[in-house]
């Protein structure tokens, strides 16, 4: 393999992108699937860059699978990085790593001249933050942020009403988002459960949902307050109730062979390959116990937040409730919006993995309502549709718009919802989480600015 002149060598866009993947965990399969499947025409998958050589090569089994005769995807150590970026030529950088190693790799790859997708949450704290605001402005290069939720139907159909004026101007926001206990628990199973590698819920996960209010009423927070506990998980509340176990990790453990909280990899083909054969390269444990020490993040979260419209928000985030889903209300000036979603009405206890995210699959099949209550009218159902893939087909949405012909042509690119989100959004959907932790510390509402100033 010869080198190639480094991404910088060109200024204008190639005809074919030239693609590298760093972080090779579940989540990554969705854009290695995309990449090699439906977007293979106008897009090269050259590099694969991880810490675990196992899950890299898993990934490349995938693909010949999929694609028999397929040569293997080039495989870097982290270390090599830099290295993958000259050789392959590469242009384009998909982040799905650890979310504290964000910064460093968009970052690297900013500076070497590449374009990045990363995943959310753009990255876990302030100063992270800012270095990669900071290198974007500097290499004047693109940072797309993962936002799927925005290009869910029912969410993209909500931006339509509000910006159309369906209930005047918004005053307030009542958000209440809750995990099922299966869902809710593989957090606490896994790296996530150290705010230290995450940020925490308030972080990885709630960033979805701040994104979505910032989005949806075109505005900015700059006021927070929070509470935040851990309630339900970790060694002392589980010992309280009397649902610890004594085991470290279910693998292998027969005190875990019956708890409803534990995750059996080896029940899962996907998750054997990509965790559970891997561990003897990097000792990680994806099914760590949930009442077990070591858990530094909150599951039950409230947080308070005005915005620089004037709006306030209302915010719940429980991650340890019977059912999935979320409710969402829009009080305005001239009426209300109500979103309902449910993703599970309930979980089944014992539920073992069964495929990419064992959390994800649901006991049937939910629902979606949304509903315009407008002043002295009767209420109205708004019909949105669905589609196929995760997050209510917002994967596939957002795919054909990272990857597709829209990524390619300016005009195509043109989209009255804005759903593109760049590393802005991606500083703003972090900041209300960043607050709230702030706030969960000193007890004491936060001014956005004084965190991160995006």
């Amino acid at each position: 393999m010869s080198e190639q002149d480094p991404c910088t060598a060109s200024t204008h866009r190639r005809p074919r992108r030239r693609c590298a993947v760093v972080g090779l965990g579940a989540r990554a399969r969705m854009f290695t699937q995309a990449l090699s499947g439906p977007y293979a025409d106008r897009i090269d998958l050259v590099g694969f860059c991880d810490v675990n050589a196992h899950r890299m090569a898993v990934h490349n089994a995938w693909l010949a699978a999929d694609h028999p005769g397929r040569p293997p995807v080039p495989a870097y150590a982290a270390g090599e990085f830099e290295s993958m970026l000259r050789v392959e030529g590469v242009d384009l950088v998909v982040v799905c790593s650890v979310d504290r190693t964000h910064d460093d790799y968009i970052v690297r790859a900013l500076e070497a001249g590449c374009d990045v997708v990363t995943e959310k949450p753009m990255t876990t704290d302030a100063d992270r933050a800012r270095r990669i605001l900071d290198a974007q402005r500097r290499t004047g290069r693109e940072v797309r942020v993962a936002f799927n939720y925005r290009y869910n139907p029912a969410h993209s159909a909500v931006r339509e009403l509000i910006t159309a004026g369906e209930i005047g101007e918004v005053g307030s926001v009542h958000f209440e988002w809750l995990l099922d206990l299966r869902h809710g628990a593989d957090y606490f199973r896994r790296w996530h459960r150290d705010k230290a590698d995450s940020g925490g819920l308030m972080v990885h996960k709630a960033t979805h949902h701040f994104d979505l209010v910032n989005w949806w009423l075109g505005t900015r927070p700059e006021t927070v307050y929070a509470q935040g506990n851990l309630f339900f998980y970790g060694d002392e509340a589980g010992h309280r109730r009397g649902l610890a176990r004594p085991y470290t990790r279910a693998h292998g453990s027969p005190a875990a062979q019956d708890d409803p909280f534990a995750v059996h990899l080896a029940d899962s083909p996907e998750l054997t390959a990509l965790y559970l054969d891997a561990e003897r390269e990097d000792g990680y444990h994806r099914d760590q116990n949930v009442f077990g020490p070591g858990v530094t993040i909150e599951d039950d979260m409230a947080v308070l937040v005005r915005y620089a419209s004037g709006a306030t928000l209302t915010y719940h985030l429980t991650a340890y409730a019977p059912w999935e889903g979320y409710r969402v209300s829009f009080n305005g000036s001239e009426g209300r919006l109500e979103l309902l979603v449910e993703e599970s009405m309930w979980t089944r206890p014992g539920v073992r993995a069964t495929g990419g995210n064992p959390a994800l699959h649901g006991d049937d099949p939910g629902r979606t309502e949304l509903l315009s209550r407008r002043f002295w009218e009767p209420p109205r159902e708004v019909k949105v549709g669905t589609g196929e893939g995760g997050h209510g087909g917002g994967d596939v949405r957002m795919l054909a718009d990272l990857f597709g012909e829209r990524a390619d042509d300016v005009a195509a690119a043109a989209d009255p919802l804005g759903r593109a989100a760049d590393a802005t959004d991606g500083a703003r959907s972090l900041v209300t989480g960043l607050a709230a932790n702030r706030s969960f510390v000193t007890g004491e509402a936060v001014r956005v600015r004084e965190v991160l100033d995006a």
